[in-house]
């Protein structure tokens, strides 16, 4: 069962960058696709950054210009989202998922905390 392990939240101040790295424990074969997904306290999970294999990304407006989600091309599969000038709206767990593998299915991450606060 491939898992996926996500690293890199913390505590930042307003304006600082984090970059939040998911590595994948085995290889997915025929991925499809890649997202990072935040859900703040309260609030319904919403989709951040996806980025499809053959490179076409998307954003939600209120990341446009700051995140940038990419990937490596190791057998084991690194999704990254280099966050900048955060703010603290920003604050939430960010989860990573990869579609891929038999039956085109969705592997998600465990969930990282960032938060954004002076």
């Amino acid at each position: 069962q491939v898992q996926l392990v996500e690293s890199g939240g913390g505590l930042v101040q307003p304006g600082g960058s984090l970059r939040l790295s998911c590595e994948a424990s085995d290889e997915i074969l025929s991925v499809y696709a890649m997202a990072w997904y935040r859900q703040a306290a309260g609030q319904l999970r919403e989709l951040v950054a996806s980025m499809y294999i053959n490179g076409l990304t998307n954003y939600a407006d209120s990341v446009k210009g700051r995140f940038t989600i990419s990937r490596n091309n190791a057998k084991k599969m690194t999704v990254f989202l280099q966050m900048s000038n955060l703010q603290p709206e920003d604050t939430a767990v960010y989860y990573c998922k990869i579609i891929g593998g038999r039956g085109r299915r969705d592997y998600w991450g465990q969930g990282t905390q960032v938060t954004v606060s002076s």
